[in-house]
């Protein structure tokens, strides 16, 4: 029992002993981690605007109500197109020797993941009004306000970024809602949440637990590609589900000649590669492009479209569609 008589020894024996079983538990496990995990081929750092945007998401709370992980179950499909892989949180650095750079992945979903969410909802004007206040947008979103990344000016400057906000929910503020060089910095970051394709040959996790469900029409078969789910899931937010847009922002569906009219080209354009040609409305991100849509996917949409809120345009098929991305993919060539 002399050892434990004998203080330094008995002292230089527990640091030397908790020593390597830091380096055993920690330092080298990490290490490991970080050859075998390195960021993704086309994973970007995020740029200076980024980076404050960051900032402003931590500090006003976000991640309390949204997540930045794609989990192996099959309901989460709708946030990312695989699962998260551990390799997608390498590229944040320690911003010094105390302290990591926070992954933000979350652990309450009361809002939508974000995970992927510059892809699913890229456009800039759609995330300033979404901001300023949830409700113009998305009427049953229980989000709060952020009028603070904003101020009004009488007379914009040229710079200015104005954000198109319906009178009503200006609560008698006049002048024109401009956004604050925070709220451009936070709207940057939400637009660089992308999720990166893995290295072809990389194989991909699955989702689990696999729902089933089909429609069933009256004739007792599976219905056909659900045309309201589809525009719910990506256009209604700027559309609205009445079809009727938002004033000086996104453009009315209900009763658009583009919609009732008979140049399927126009219309499949503009779905697949966006549309930017009228000042007084924000632009149009290439929506069917980024989100892959299939010509089932762009007929059922369409069709839909044609056949709600009083239209009554010419309903299609996906071959029709299929002619006519054929036919945008060519002009856009020359």
């Amino acid at each position: 029992m002399s050892a434990f008589d004998n203080h330094k020894k008995l002292f230089g024996t527990a640091f030397v002993f908790f020593a390597a079983l830091t380096i055993w538990v920690a330092v080298i496990p990490a290490l490991h981690n970080q050859k075998n995990n390195a960021p993704l081929p086309g994973a970007k750092p995020l740029t200076e605007a980024e980076r404050k945007g960051k900032d402003i998401y931590i500090a006003n709370g976000c991640v309390a109500c949204h997540t930045q992980q794609v989990r192996n179950i099959d309901m989460d499909k709708m946030w990312g197109e695989r699962p998260g892989v551990a390799a997608d949180y390498t590229g944040n650095h320690r911003l010094d020797f105390l302290r990591n750079t926070a992954t933000l992945m979350g652990t309450e979903r009361t809002g939508p993941d974000l995970t992927n969410i510059g892809n699913r909802q890229p456009s800039a004007d759609w995330q300033l009004v979404h901001l300023y206040n949830p409700r113009t947008v998305v009427k049953e979103s229980i989000m709060p306000a952020y009028p603070w990344l904003f101020t009004y000016k009488e007379k914009p400057g040229k710079n200015d970024v104005i954000v198109n906000v319906p009178d009503e929910f200006k609560k008698g503020k006049t002048g024109k809602v401009v956004a604050t060089k925070d709220a451009l910095n936070l709207v940057a970051y939400l637009q660089s949440l992308k999720q990166v394709p893995l290295p072809d040959g990389t194989p991909s996790p699955e989702f689990l637990y696999k729902r089933n469900i089909a429609k069933v029409g009256d004739s007792g078969k599976p219905a056909g590609m659900d045309g309201q789910a589809l525009y719910t899931a990506n256009c209604q937010s700027c559309h609205q589900s009445n079809g009727e847009g938002l004033a000086g922002a996104f453009p009315p569906l209900k009763g658009s000649k583009i919609v009732d009219g008979d140049d399927l080209n126009i219309y499949v354009g503009i779905i697949m590669h966006g549309y930017d040609a009228r000042a007084e409305y924000g632009v149009m991100p290439a929506i069917g492009t980024t989100m892959k849509f299939t010509e089932n996917e762009i007929a059922a949409i369409i069709n839909y479209e044609r056949s709600s809120w009083g239209n009554n345009g010419k309903q299609v098929t996906p071959d029709e569609i299929k002619k006519a991305l054929d036919s945008v993919n060519t002009t856009l060539k020359k």
